[in-house]
């Protein structure tokens, strides 16, 4: 059941936060109300739902208006902020309810010009729905008890059950003007309703304070999951460690290969495989449920309308299988296009035919998207499908959107406006790891592949430091901890890449420290010890990841950081050197090696960069011993300016840009002849 965790207080500190005037202070709850309900996964996710406001404030004549302020594009309820509601003068909205038609790009360029602020971003398609119900506050909702209840064959009739005539039941239209017509008039047809159902679409609460419709959206969602049994919370995000995930790598390749070139992206992974998930797949009406429909319409948006089902048969025919289960989703999919676009009243352009999420026998279920953020949205709501679809076939039946008001969700034409509008970067797409991710370079190196898109798994030994890394970089990254050396440890490293993001594009294999002392002078142990390091984890870790990426059969990345050392040999540095130089050769072996698979292999030479080679300490020894201060002695090249963590990470990057160069050695020393590759 769902907790109300409305309080006075914290409504008081957000109202007293917002300033002195009661329109701002109004506005202040309104935010936290709205956080509140995004804040539970069961009432809605990821853009989902919207929250609105009627106040008054005064026109440019000092005249009070009214206006609305309602949920904006782009902003998530969980995380909303005052002008995530940009305000609307309401008068004009409320006269657009005497039209009998309104078209989708009309009706968003009335809202956007009458925003008070031209900058705010595009209000809710909902906007109109918001407007035309009289009360101050209106909150909409697709809660899980609720998409139980909507889509189920005789909803109108259990919703008499539950609620009497507390509700308002709406028949399900499309977002935008008609909807809002429709919901308005079911309103005034009872208005002394709390509420409104929305068939195979959500719910709607509204009141004159912020703390009454919050209060109506727990309550009634509660007497919702108290009528289908639903005691406990949806458990989302569920990911527990797995073994066989093979399959992983080569169905990302699959993917990617019916829908883009050779050097185009594949998608990005999220499992799920909690004991819920894992429990739905022994129902023996799998296929069926499938072929359903989701249970909301902005959710085919994020997953299309059917998931790939992949058997254990299928697994078990290898990337050959997998192959004819992509190509024959595609199949399926373009045919549902070719025949719902013959019937649309406007020219439609396909989006890619590649599946959003999938359930995978004895695996789990699988967002997929651009990026990590994408898959997990789309993995979120297939969990919450996956209980709605069961807890409603087994109370009479699930039947959402049928096939035609699917693709009109689908293919709405203000989502058709957005195609190819925005210029993905660089690395959207591609999953980085980074080995010594929480040093200096290679924590240096993770943010700028981040800050280009990328996904990245840092890889590192000191949990702490990792820990810290990993929460730098954010939510949509990940770390895993080993030490390097170990037998197995790269394996168990690319693991973690598949089980987090599905697969692996490019490793920058980092890792290394430094060990001193005249070869004379030095333990055998000790020097063996920085080959195990320096060279044989660098071997390990190419090796796994390229065997990886021959599954994914889409190419791929190894990066080295190698030294200037394996040029130009420093005095007593031999136990760092000679490994140096060897991962070099290893670099330019396996640059022969795996160029028919298309995986290119390059490195990095740098010097004297402040890491956990170059401490304070050692800085200061290496210093004394040429007698120069610490900075002349960082600054001892060409240039004559130290060379940082970030120039190397940057040297990272534009390597991994080059798409055309393998084999190649960067050098990031700030110029050293002698350390020069000739």
């Amino acid at each position: 059941m769902i907790e109300n965790l409305y309080k006075a207080d914290e409504a008081n500190s957000w109202r007293k936060n917002a300033g002195t005037d009661p329109a701002d202070q109004e506005l202040g709850e309104r935010v936290y109300t709205s956080r509140l309900i995004g804040q539970n996964p069961d009432l809605l996710m990821h853009g989902g739902g919207n929250t609105s406001v009627k106040l008054r404030r005064p026109d440019l004549f000092g005249n009070l208006q009214r206006v609305l302020h309602v949920k904006g594009s782009g902003w998530d309820l969980d995380t909303i902020e005052a002008p995530g509601l940009p305000g609307v003068w309401l008068d004009p909205l409320m006269k657009l309810r005497n039209l009998d038609r309104l078209s989708d790009f009309d009706m968003v360029n009335v809202q956007r010009a009458n925003l008070l602020d031209s900058g705010s971003p595009n209000p809710s398609v909902e906007t109109l729905l918001h407007a035309f119900l009289p009360h101050k506050y209106v909150d909409h909702t697709h809660a899980t008890p609720f998409l139980v209840l909507a889509n189920l064959p005789n909803a109108t009739e259990i919703c008499r059950e539950i609620f009497g005539d507390r509700l308002g039941i709406v028949p399900y239209i499309m977002p935008g003007f008609g909807l809002a017509k429709k919901a308005a008039e079911v309103f005034e047809e009872n208005p002394g309703v709390e509420g409104l159902l929305l068939l195979q679409h959500g719910h709607f609460t509204f009141g004159e304070t912020a703390q009454e419709s919050y209060d109506r959206i727990v309550a009634h969602t509660n007497e919702v999951a108290a009528y289908f049994g639903m005691n406990e919370l949806t458990a989302i995000g569920v990911r527990k460690p797995a073994d066989k995930l093979e399959i992983l790598p080569a169905l990302r390749g699959a993917i990617a290969n019916i829908s883009a070139g050779r050097d185009d992206p594949m998608p990005v992974f999220d499992l799920r495989n909690g004991p819920d998930v894992m429990e739905f797949f022994s129902r023996a009406d799998i296929d069926a449920l499938s072929l359903r429909g989701m249970a909301s319409p902005d959710h085919v948006l994020r997953t299309k309308g059917c998931p790939l089902v992949l058997r254990t048969d299928d697994l078990a025919g290898g990337p050959a299988r997998l192959k004819e289960k992509v190509e024959e989703f595609a199949r399926t999919y373009r045919a549902y296009f070719d025949r719902q676009s013959a019937q649309a009243d406007e020219p439609k352009k396909i989006l890619s035919t590649d599946p959003k999420h999938a359930w995978i026998e004895g695996i789990g279920v699988i967002g997929m998207g651009a990026n990590a953020k994408a898959a997990s949205v789309a993995a979120d709501l297939a969990e919450q499908n996956l209980r709605v679809r069961a807890i409603g076939e087994d109370a009479g039946g699930f039947y959402p959107l049928g096939e035609k008001d699917q693709f009109d969700c689908e293919y709405w034409s203000l989502e058709q406006a957005k195609l190819g509008k925005n210029t993905p970067p660089p690395f959207q797409g591609k999953v980085v790891m980074i080995t010594g991710g929480a040093g200096a370079i290679g924590l240096a190196t993770a943010k700028a592949f981040a800050r280009n898109g990328a996904n990245v798994l840092l890889v590192d030994r000191d949990e702490t430091a990792l820990a810290e890394a990993g929460h730098s970089l954010g939510r949509w990254h990940g770390t895993h901890a080993c030490d390097i050396t170990e037998d197995g440890a790269a394996d168990a490293a690319i693991h973690a890449a598949i089980q987090r993001f599905g697969g692996l594009d490019i490793l920058v294999s980092n890792a290394g420290s430094a060990t001193g002392g005249a070869l004379l002078d030095l333990d055998d142990q000790a020097f063996r010890d920085a080959f195990e390091l320096n060279f044989f984890a660098h071997k390990s870790f190419a090796l796994s990841a390229a065997r990886v990426m021959e599954l994914q059969g889409r190419g791929g990345q190894i990066l080295f950081n190698i030294s200037k050392q394996a040029i130009n040999p420093g005095r007593n540095m031999g136990a760092y050197g000679t490994p140096k130089a060897a991962t070099m050769f290893l670099m330019r072996q396996l640059t022969l090696e795996l160029a028919e698979l298309g995986i290119r292999v390059n490195g990095v030479n740098a010097d004297r960069i402040r890491s956990g080679l170059l401490t304070a300490g050692f800085i200061k020894e290496r210093a004394n011993a040429r007698g120069v201060t610490t900075e002349t002695y960082m600054a001892g090249n060409l240039l004559g300016r130290e060379v940082e963590a970030v120039h190397v990470a940057d040297a990272f990057v534009a390597l991994a840009q080059m798409e055309r160069t393998t084999g190649h050695v960067v050098t990031v020393d700030g110029g050293n002849t002698e350390a020069e590759l000739r």
